[in-house]
């Protein structure tokens, strides 16, 4: 008898045999294998599979890919070593042999009936353990990236099931007691489904019996907006029932009397860490890097510290988390989390004090015993933490004054911190270590594509996907709001979605609908600038050029080389520019991103006036011309006489002009890319003279009678 084929469709589809993966071939494959998985033991019809697979547009010859298709599937399993029976023949079409193999959906189905049965039974704390064993095979979407209509309806009621799971597994934790233990996973369903009524009932319940009476409150306030907002409705009677006995404090909603406490309540472990992103790839070197502060924690030394920095999207927080998992089992004594909000207008940064609150409950200090006074908050988990190793994940931080009473002073701990900002004085007074996460590679930023939504895809579109790549600024975040895109539609080809995201006016739309925080994030960065950097962030954003120097800024701004380069380094430092390495002469060199760049263009036209945005571009590009003709004057001798101009010439500081053009040929080499477009630009605002004087300028001399 062959070896058994394991199949997971709660998730991304697998299949393997004793733990090696089996490819599957493509998406007609995947489709089909996906829909007798989800009927296991049931006939499937030929022609229920045509319509999954072509979407009720089926050629002529589709019954006879079908056949293909199911022949492919067998002799692939029977090449792994498999040579029992997956796929019946059973008129009028196929079935998946169940009773040879296993499939995580039917074990789900079957612990959840063992879990409703135990409840029936009132063995309550065996009710539990089987939920959460259920809860716990999924790790992700159900069947992400596998196209067909059927399909897709089938994965909603499994994710609708897993739901109504989440919501039967919360009520058997709360009867036992365990209310403090679900409050980290009752915040997140509640975030992500903000109008499941059980769920937001259940979170406010928590909050009560851990004496966040003002948390439940406001968790009901934001309910009933959400609903009045989206439905035009109030919340449901029981939600509003709950509502009232919090306010009069019923004793009805107090936890069992002799609830037995939970393993994490009785250890004083917490384990907080939100759940990693799937599909987690990439980032070796910075991985490497945070495995770094895994040092002897038995011997005293210095507080083992991180920093993650990047601009939004970038991945900081799924890098934070991911490896926090990785190393979970190194931190025996417990896994703090704490969103900080350092960027969220909707509910302001989270404060020290109550997140120092809340670190004491998980640390396992009863409600009562956590003292009002910070500072004796301080020294209180200062205390509980000083012979403990514990891992600190404190994410989207602000400023270091955030969290700086959060920092522990036991050296066995660990404190792993993100941010969009510098944060500086984590490195100076904790020697944090720095990461700075950039854009994915090529190769990294396809590879998630493909993870996605499917190497055969991905295969198939060829050199489109690597250009939607590309468009989304190789950011993770970017990248999955694509594959998204691309997954609720199956029929689009890569290449569709390419030409969408090509037309620069709609980007930004495309890669921020729904919740997707891309232009907020950017909105948010440019809101937080000094007025200067700001109009100079604008004015930069309408130029053409590929990279430039803190000199163009000036030009932009008429303004002192100096001021300039301090505004564009304010603005790298808030993630709107990068940085592009130093000319010849030691100056640095800035980039932009593609959204960026759209963004910046975005705001010059709401919050600029066009007249003066004219008037610093045609600075600008005659700064470039005057550089350009005095390098090219110096590369000929300098007793050559100025080519004959069109156009007054910028003044520059002699001695910046003399040292940027100190070896003119290397000058005019490093920048001809951006004197190229600059010529086009301003052809095309209307700036003829200067065209032509540049044009004439890059081509030497012996042109200069012939421009005017």
């Amino acid at each position: 008898m062959g070896e058994q084929l394991k199949f997971t469709i709660l998730g991304a589809l697998t299949v393997t045999m004793d733990g090696r993966r089996i490819a599957i071939g493509g998406a007609r494959q995947r489709s089909i294998l996906s829909l007798l998985l989800l009927n296991p033991g049931r006939i499937v019809s030929v022609d229920t599979l045509v319509e999954t697979v072509w979407n009720g547009r089926p050629p002529a010859t589709a019954r006879t890919q079908v056949a293909i298709c199911i022949a492919a599937l067998r002799k692939r399993f029977k090449s792994e070593g498999c040579d029992t029976e997956v796929i019946v023949t059973a008129h009028p079409g196929y079935l998946f042999a169940l009773e040879n193999h296993y499939v995580d959906a039917v074990e789900f189905e079957q612990l959840t009936a063992r879990a409703q049965e135990a409840v029936r039974e009132h063995r309550t704390a065996d009710a539990a353990q089987w939920y959460e064993e259920a809860l716990a095979l999924w790790r992700g979407p159900a069947l992400a990236g596998v196209a067909g209509t059927l399909v897709e309806d089938e994965t909603e009621r499994l994710e609708e099931l897993r739901l109504a799971t989440f919501d039967a597994h919360v009520a058997v934790k709360l009867e036992l007691g365990h209310h403090r233990d679900l409050l980290p996973d009752l915040l997140s369903v509640v975030r992500d489904h903000p109008l499941r009524e059980r769920a937001r009932g259940a979170l406010m319940l928590a909050q009560y019996r851990v004496g966040r009476r003002a948390e439940a409150m406001e968790t009901f306030r934001e309910g009933r907006e959400q609903f009045v907002r989206s439905l035009g409705l109030e919340p449901g009677p029981e939600l509003q029932r709950l509502h009232d006995a919090i306010l009069r404090d019923d004793p009805a909603l107090a936890a069992p009397a002799a609830a037995p406490a939970s393993p994490a309540e009785e250890r004083g472990t917490p384990s907080e860490l939100p759940a990693g992103v799937p599909d987690f790839g990439g980032r070796t070197a910075q991985l490497a890097e945070l495995d770094g502060l895994l040092h002897d924690q038995g011997e005293p030394g210095p507080l083992a510290a991180g920093l993650i920095t990047g601009s939004p999207g970038v991945g900081k927080t799924g890098l934070a988390v991911h490896w926090a998992h990785r190393v979970a089992d190194r931190f025996p004594d417990g896994l703090l989390f704490a969103d900080m909000r350092g960027h969220d207008e909707t509910h302001g940064p989270a404060t020290a004090e109550a997140v120092l609150g809340w670190f004491l409950r998980s640390l396992g200090v009863a409600e009562a015993d956590v003292p009002d006074d910070i500072h004796q908050r301080i020294a209180l988990y200062r205390s509980l933490l000083a012979d403990r190793r514990v891992l600190i994940v404190l994410d989207d931080v602000r400023t270091f004054d955030q969290i700086q009473a959060l920092i522990p002073g036991s050296s066995r701990s660990c404190v792993l911190v993100t941010s969009r900002g510098q944060v500086e004085a984590l490195m100076v007074r904790h020697g944090a270590v720095r990461i700075d996460l950039d854009a994915l590679s090529r190769q990294e930023s396809t590879a998630l594509l493909a993870r996605l939504i499917g190497e055969e895809r991905v295969s198939a579109a060829g050199p489109d996907a690597e250009r939607l790549v590309e468009l989304c600024d190789r950011l993770p975040l970017t990248v999955r709001i694509a594959a998204a895109k691309l997954a609720a539609k199956p029929h689009w080809p890569v290449g569709h979605l390419v030409s969408r995201l090509d037309n620069e006016r709609l980007r930004l739309d495309e890669l921020s609908s729904g919740e997707s925080p891309v232009r907020s994030g950017f909105e948010l960065a440019y809101r937080n600038l000094p007025w200067q950097a700001a109009v100079l962030y604008q004015r930069l954003g309408l130029l053409d050029a590929p990279d430039f120097a803190s000199w163009v800024g000036a030009a932009l701004l008429d303004e002192h080389t100096d001021t300039a380069e301090r505004l564009m380094e304010r603005l790298v430092d808030a993630h709107l520019l990068h940085t592009a390495g130093f000319d010849a002469t030691g100056q640095p060199r800035y980039r932009f991103r593609g959204l960026s760049r759209l963004f910046a263009r975005e705001v010059a036209q709401r919050d600029g006036d066009d007249a003066e945005l004219r008037e610093a571009l045609g600075r600008a590009f005659r700064c470039w011309l005057t550089i350009a003709d005095h390098a090219r004057r110096q590369e000929s001798g300098h007793g050559s006489p100025p080519l004959r101009a069109s156009v007054l010439r910028r003044l520059i500081d002699p001695a910046l002009l003399d040292k940027l053009t100190a070896s003119p040929s290397d000058w005019l080499a490093a920048e001809r890319p951006a004197l190229i477009s600059v010529i086009d630009q301003a052809t095309l605002c209307g700036m003829d003279g200067l065209g032509r004087d540049l044009t004439a300028t890059l081509m030497g001399p012996w042109v200069s009678s012939r421009c005017g």
